[in-house]
């Protein structure tokens, strides 16, 4: 498997501080859209790591789990706190649920990706 052990740690980063970002009302800001873009790259490389390795299955969760939170992060990106707020400011219980469930997944990703080196 190709190595993603950065995307890994940056992806889960971004993604963690982005939910408390938005969870204690800090408004947008440009370096958080930046976080994004790059975000996205990092979850398209572990994308393809997994799809090269075979590993389909696992492939499908981390990307179900990330849709979720991509359409999340993506209000915010496209219409800032208020935006956010107007689509999902009643929903940030299952957002972060959605966190919980995608750093819970990552270690998976990694230690297979150590076994399988």
């Amino acid at each position: 498997m190709l190595d993603v052990q950065n995307s890994l740690a940056n992806l889960q980063w971004t993604v963690d501080h982005h939910f408390l970002h938005i969870q204690n009302q800090h408004p947008f800001m440009r370096a958080w859209a930046v976080q994004f873009e790059l975000a996205y790259t990092d979850f398209r490389v572990i994308q393809l790591a997994l799809q090269l390795a075979g590993e389909h299955d696992l492939l499908a969760q981390f990307t179900k789990i990330y849709d979720q939170l991509y359409t999340f992060e993506y209000a915010f990106a496209e219409d800032g706190l208020e935006g956010f707020n107007a689509k999902f400011g009643d929903q940030l219980t299952t957002y972060a649920d959605t966190v919980k469930a995608f750093d819970a997944i990552l270690p998976t990703i990694a230690a297979h990706q150590v076994t399988n080196n």
